[in-house]
């Protein structure tokens, strides 16, 4: 009897334990809701995005090649080590010295098993050589944080655009939500009237119709709610199954902004302006190093050997010996390379020019377009601020007709179907405030100027 006890305090203590272990291992797999508002938001991508971060990546490559380019403007020392495996040595044939003698063969080694040697360089004069190539990489360092610069300016567009549109998703959930809870009501009132002969089978049968047809509506924008938020998720290089809880609410806040000024503005912060403006300059070094090449160069340079028959370093088995030598190198001909590499260069900077002026041009005809939709934007928001009023009362007094007797089913679904109408345009038009907003921001280059995220 004692042993079944004590059997059974086993098994229900091995139960506990497992439960236990079941429940804490289900405690660890929930991940924990982050809640994010826009500017959480704005901070994930610049620090999770891999596009983003691959993009910065290229600052690091930049940077190098600016280190290389100044290596090149210290001296060069080098040692090498050589073990001479196999060799055919030089033989001279002497002459007989009397008549009737044999000739003598002799064999001269000039060279040792076992070679040593130091090596240095110091460059003195380069024509310029050095210079430029620094300068260019120096350029194409600043170019490449300017394309960083964009990146960031898109990544945080790109968020604003999500962020947004999530919460326009979540509002037309709460819009179709609202028109069933109308329907519901309506029904519901329908009935009433109908058990007590105040309202027609008819009138039932529309109502519910009603009803069913707003329900398709409701599960597609709560599908669609659920799209926005993994494509926000996978904006912000979260996790998909991340649970994440978005603060916030579709609001505007006017602002008086003025071309001129925006233009202008553009012209200064844009970085595909200052990128260009570096490319340039770049072409400008490539010129100035393809006339260099045709310049003399002088350079001093020395050795320091030391050679042996035997690998031993024991005193005097080491010979040495020593060169200094000052190199001057005068380029004759190459085949008319250098030439062409300055008539590249030249080319390069003409297209640059272009480029440049057709990227103003667009420019000035972006934040144009962006003013204009903006202005847009704000007129279609006022007209539809009163519209969601004017249909909410519409609403209020067609059920409050139809319950006296003064207005049919239809009058009432025709209200409800032009508030949720209402509604949703009223949403569609703080979007567009919001996101065109967001495009003078991206279009005058704000983000990409300061750096900041708001």
């Amino acid at each position: 009897m004692s042993s079944g006890k004590k059997l059974t305090s086993i098994l229900v203590g091995f139960l506990f334990i497992l439960l236990a272990s079941g429940l804490a291992q289900e405690s660890q797999n929930q991940k924990k809701v982050l809640e994010l508002s826009l500017q959480d938001c704005l901070k994930l991508a610049l620090e999770q995005n891999p596009y983003f971060l691959a993009t910065q990546a290229k600052e690091d490559e930049a940077r190098a090649q600016v280190r290389q380019a100044a290596a090149n403007f210290f001296p060069s020392l080098s040692a090498q080590g050589t073990d001479i495996l196999d060799k055919k040595v030089f033989t001279v044939e002497i002459p007989p010295m009397y008549p009737g003698q044999q000739p003598q063969r002799v064999k001269f080694d000039f060279t040792r098993t076992y070679q040593m040697s130091l090596s240095f360089s110091v460059p003195i004069f380069t024509s310029g050589k050095l210079l430029s190539s620094y300068k260019q990489a120096q350029y194409n360092y600043q170019a490449t944080k300017e394309s960083i610069n964009q990146a960031r300016q898109e990544t945080v567009f790109n968020v604003k655009r999500a962020f947004y549109g999530y919460l326009l998703a979540r509002r037309f959930v709460e819009v179709a939500e609202e028109s069933v809870n109308l329907a519901e009501k309506h029904l519901s009132n329908v009935k009433n009237l109908y058990e007590v002969g105040m309202a027609t089978k008819f009138d039932l049968l529309r109502a519910e119709v009603q009803l069913s047809n707003l329900k398709p509506q409701l599960i597609r924008a709560r599908n669609s709610l659920e799209v926005a938020e993994l494509a926000l998720k996978n904006l912000l290089g979260l996790d998909l199954n991340q649970p994440i809880k978005i603060k916030g609410e579709l609001s505007f806040e006017d602002k008086q902004i003025n071309l001129d000024e925006a233009v202008q503005k553009a012209l200064a912060n844009r970085p595909e302006v200052h990128q260009l403006n570096y490319q340039k300059q770049m072409a400008h070094e490539m010129f100035k190093l393809a006339r260099a090449a045709d310049l003399p160069t002088l350079a001093l340079g020395g050795n320091l050997n030391y050679w042996a028959n035997s690998l031993n370093f024991r005193k005097n088995t080491w010979e040495n010996y020593y060169t200094i030598s000052l190199v001057l190198n005068v380029p004759i001909f190459n085949g008319f390379a250098n030439r062409a590499q300055a008539a590249r260069a030249t080319a390069m900077a003409r297209q640059l020019e272009y480029s440049l002026k057709g990227l103003t041009e667009n420019i000035k005809l972006e934040v144009q377009q962006a003013m204009l939709n903006y202005q847009q934007a704000k007129e279609a928001l006022l007209s539809q601020e009163k519209n969601v009023e004017q249909a909410e009362e519409a609403v209020r007094l067609a059920e409050l007709n139809y319950s006296e007797g003064l207005a049919t089913t239809l009058d009432v679904t025709t209200a409800q179907v032009a508030l949720s109408q209402a509604r949703t345009n009223y949403a569609q038009a703080l979007y567009d405030c919001l996101m065109a907003l967001a495009q003078l921001e991206k279009a005058t280059g704000e983000s990409a100027l300061s750096g900041k995220t708001d």
